[in-house]
């Protein structure tokens, strides 16, 4: 495994999803706070809701953190996975 191509894959990939998932709530935010309590076993994630509009800093500020800790992650998992076959 090559750890910066790993990294940026799924760096790429949480980003993506965060930005699907950021859109899917905008649209339909009802069916979506429904669809999360029920994936997360009826925690109510209604309560975290503030009422305030989106703003773009709201939206990629979060998906640049992300950005970066998945990058990290990514990369120090494809170099853990070659240090423990022996290939660093």
């Amino acid at each position: 495994m090559k750890p910066f191509k790993t990294g940026v894959t799924l760096s790429a990939t949480v980003v993506l999803f965060y930005v699907l998932c950021t859109l899917v709530w905008m649209v339909l935010p009802e069916p979506f706070m429904n669809f999360m309590n029920a994936l997360f076993h009826g925690l109510d994630f209604r309560r975290l809701q503030t009422g305030e509009p989106v703003s773009w800093w709201s939206v990629t500020y979060p998906a640049f953190v992300f950005a970066v800790w998945f990058f990290a992650a990514g990369a120090f998992f494809a170099w853990l996975h070659n240090s423990f076959r022996g290939e660093t």
